[in-house]
């Protein structure tokens, strides 16, 4: 897609439900595919990339959706710890204008 489309309109949404998980898509989206074993290894597409549990990416979806569909995953899991971890991965800058 991005080849196809271009990088500026595209923004990867992840869901992963822990830090490492969503620390290997970021990379692998961002990087290229750190495991050298996918379509993406070596490639590097830096898109800019957010969980779902991000507060820029929170604001942008309805509220009734959001408390009925990813909410509870949000309390059950590790939230925080994602957010920092991909903020942290991402250098802290937001990629995002809200």
């Amino acid at each position: 897609m991005a080849e196809q489309y271009g990088k500026d309109d595209i923004v990867v949404l992840l869901g992963a439900p822990n830090v490492d998980s969503c620390l290997v898509q970021f990379e692998t989206v961002t990087r290229g595919d750190p495991t050298y074993a996918g379509p993406l290894a070596g490639i590097e597409l830096d898109l800019p990339t957010f969980h779902v549990f991000e507060p820029e990416i929170k604001i942008l979806i309805d509220t009734e959706r959001y408390a009925s569909l990813i909410e509870t995953l949000e309390l059950g899991l590790e939230a925080d710890t994602i957010v920092k971890a991909l903020q942290d991965a991402r250098g802290s800058v937001s990629q995002i204008e809200t």
